[in-house]
């Protein structure tokens, strides 16, 4: 595969045994596609992709609307199933889960935000985290989740009370409370400006380095790929490229 170096990405070393990342792989994918729809509008949202997502490692997914960022994402988080190949978690097939399989995984395992909040209004900043700590099995405090996001002092705050950018740090205490194996993010930012974005950011940096968390980041920013572990760039459903990033930026290092 050819993998153009620039912007301080240099190519990928050679992989370890077994082709992974140096923190072992949590994700493992081979062959994977997905199509939508049939005959004259059959759309191939994802052609043959194979990948590895190393334990712990910070990923940004990065390509144009269409590339198949978020098909890719919704598969391996378990809300869509592929049409062919296979995509292992760990040891569990998630190509051959029943539907209740794929429930129990996302509970346990994924956490998720997304580029619009989808926060309660009628329930406060801790209310709104405290929602999914009676599906995990062993959630960090609230406090402590809203706390890592920097918003101690805004727990009983309604959604209307907070910022674009708080309300996406809510969004992201949510996804953490439940101390999942993997966070995935859909244009986390997108909706923000650039210095809230960049706030976001530092939290969703944070909680990789701080927990350990799997980090999965959609963008079609190139900027925010240089704090990234490995960008992988998509194109035309494809896997473009996979570089490893050999200098990574601070958020705060961030322009675009």
């Amino acid at each position: 595969m050819d993998r153009p170096v620039g912007s301080g990405i240099q190519p990928d070393p050679p992989l370890p045994a077994g082709g992974h990342a140096a923190g072992g792989p949590i994700f493992r994918i081979r062959g994977l596609c997905k199509t939508y729809g049939s005959g004259a509008v059959e759309v191939r949202a994802l052609r043959d992709v194979d990948l590895d997502i190393g334990r712990g490692e910070f990923i940004v997914l990065l390509g144009p609307s269409g590339s198949g960022k978020s098909t890719l994402l919704n598969i391996i988080g378990g809300l869509d199933v592929a049409s062919a190949g296979r995509v292992l978690f760990g040891d569990q097939d998630l190509s051959a889960a029943s539907e209740a399989e794929l429930t129990a995984y996302r509970r346990r395992h994924v956490g998720f935000v997304f580029q619009f909040y989808n926060l309660i209004p009628s329930l406060t900043v801790r209310e709104n985290v405290a929602l999914v700590t009676d599906i995990a099995s062993a959630p960090m405090p609230v406090d402590e989740a809203v706390a890592r996001v920097g918003l101690a002092e805004r727990g009983n705050h309604f959604p209307a009370q907070l910022s674009g950018g708080e309300q996406q740090r809510v969004a992201i205490a949510r996804a953490i409370v439940k101390r999942p194996d993997v966070l995935l993010c859909d244009e986390p930012t997108g909706a923000l400006d650039y210095q809230t974005g960049k706030l976001v950011l530092e939290v969703i940096e944070r909680i990789n380095a701080d927990i350990g968390t799997t980090t999965v980041v959609i963008t079609h920013n190139a900027a925010i790929a240089t704090m990234a572990d490995r960008v992988v760039k998509l194109g035309d459903g494809r896997v473009q490229s996979v570089a490893v990033n050999a200098h990574k930026l601070t958020p705060s290092e961030l322009s675009w």
